[in-house]
């Protein structure tokens, strides 16, 4: 079997059945998926890194404060580790696709092309398991989400 294939097989397989276990067949990545105020709690944990994988740019622009900074192509094996050095971090995750009325920092995304599925399946492949991504679409005007950033009101 083709190294490639195999590691993608079982990147689908964790996916879909954690633990061993079919979850009701819902996707992994749809269980992880938090609340405003679930992701606003767990934020506030000193041992929660919230992962911003847009560019520096948009990230200059406007981010959830705390928020650390490590754009999707950049990711490798050396940059994640430095950055997460435990495996085991809880990690929040958020894209362009959860803010409305910020287009410039928040450019909306085709539902399918969302930031969120590749940095959830990125981290997943370089063994950060412990993921959660902010579910819902908020406005950034009428959230109680912090945001920093040139743009921060």
């Amino acid at each position: 079997m083709d190294a490639a294939f195999q590691v993608e097989t079982e990147l689908q397989l964790m996916l879909h059945q954690p633990g061993g276990r079919r979850q009701r067949g819902e996707p992994l990545r749809e269980q992880r998926r938090v609340t405003e105020t679930q992701f606003m709690s767990m934020a506030r944990d000193a041992d929660t890194i919230v992962l911003d994988a847009r560019s520096s740019e948009k990230f200059a622009m406007l981010h959830v404060k705390g928020a650390r900074n490590l754009s999707l192509p950049d990711m490798t094996a050396e940059e994640l580790a430095r950055l997460i050095p435990s495996k085991t971090t809880r990690i929040l995750i958020y894209c362009n696709n959860n803010f409305l009325n910020e287009p410039a920092a928040f450019p909306s995304k085709v539902l399918n092309a969302a930031l969120n599925i590749h940095t959830f399946n990125v981290l997943y492949a370089y063994g950060y398991t412990n993921v959660f991504e902010l579910g819902p679409l908020v406005d950034i005007h009428n959230t109680r989400i912090p945001f920093e950033g040139k743009l921060a009101g």
